[in-house]
């Protein structure tokens, strides 16, 4: 299904992971809460049952997108007892930004107006998705949650991560972009329509494949004029071990190779 705010030429274009789509209750809603899974077990049981008790599913439709779980947690019956409308279940290869491409092109087939991306780990608090939602009715085409301007709260972030957000990848993501962020690692989102379908975008490539999209996003809107603000909100790891898909040496190595990478153009579309 194409929209008509999409030639089909340029959707023709888009370069998306395959994917399949075990349960599909159909658009509610204008807006819709994507969230990116992969063996999350109760963390993302624990997600969601915070969403049902703040009502999200009354203001947006709760769409999974699984990267490949195979530890059970995403069972249909029990998804739809806590207001879940879509999985989608990525069959090709690839991380994040592949999982968020299937999900994004999904979500904008389907005709939403907007996207929050909440991650599975439940790590972020789910009340500031209302925020989102508000944010982007009135205008906004990039809301990113920070723990560190007035009003967030950060808690039990290890220290080599708070450093490396506060005096690495913000600062340097801050600079190339010239928008003032101070969060620039966190999954914890929201995006218009128009930014996302805009070519000169143009989110729909194969080189997103990992961690790209974050970056990129976060260095690209700012630059092409779109409106972008950050909120606060509460980030909480929990003690002991740290839930991440991002591995100690190499994993960080290849978030600030990324981060050079988005800080220099080099994922900007060849044709702008």
């Amino acid at each position: 299904m194409t929209s008509p705010d999409i030639a089909p030429a340029v959707r023709e274009s888009w370069q998306v992971p395959s994917f399949e789509t075990p349960l599909w209750l159909g658009r509610q809603h204008p807006w819709c809460v994507v969230i990116p899974v992969i063996n999350e077990g109760e963390r993302i049981k624990n997600l969601l049952a915070r969403m049902a008790a703040v009502n999200i599913s009354s203001v947006a439709d709760i769409i999974i997108v699984d990267g490949g779980s195979t530890d059970g947690s995403l069972e249909l019956e029990a998804l739809q007892r806590v207001g879940v409308r879509g999985l989608v279940l990525k069959t090709a290869a690839g991380k994040l930004s592949a999982q968020l491409r299937c999900a994004y092109a999904f979500a904008l087939d389907q005709g939403y107006e907007g996207v929050v991306t909440i991650d599975g780990n439940d790590k972020d608090d789910p009340d500031a998705i209302l925020a989102f939602i508000e944010a982007l009715k009135q205008g906004t085409d990039f809301v990113q949650a920070s723990r560190f301007v007035a009003g967030g709260t950060a808690e039990n972030t290890p220290k080599s991560r708070d450093f490396a957000i506060r005096f690495i990848h913000a600062p340097m993501l801050s600079l190339a972009s010239g928008f003032g962020w101070t969060d620039t690692t966190q999954g914890f989102r929201a995006y218009s329509r128009k930014m996302l379908i805009d070519p000169k975008v143009s989110i729909f490539r194969d080189v997103f494949s990992k961690y790209e999209l974050l970056a990129y996003l976060s260095y690209r809107a700012p630059r092409l004029g779109y409106k972008c603000i950050e909120l606060p909100t509460v980030r909480r790891y929990p003690k002991g071990e740290i839930p991440t898909k991002i591995s100690a040496f190499r994993g960080n190595l290849e978030v600030l190779i990324t981060l050079f990478k988005a800080c220099t153009g080099a994922y900007n579309p060849s044709k702008f």
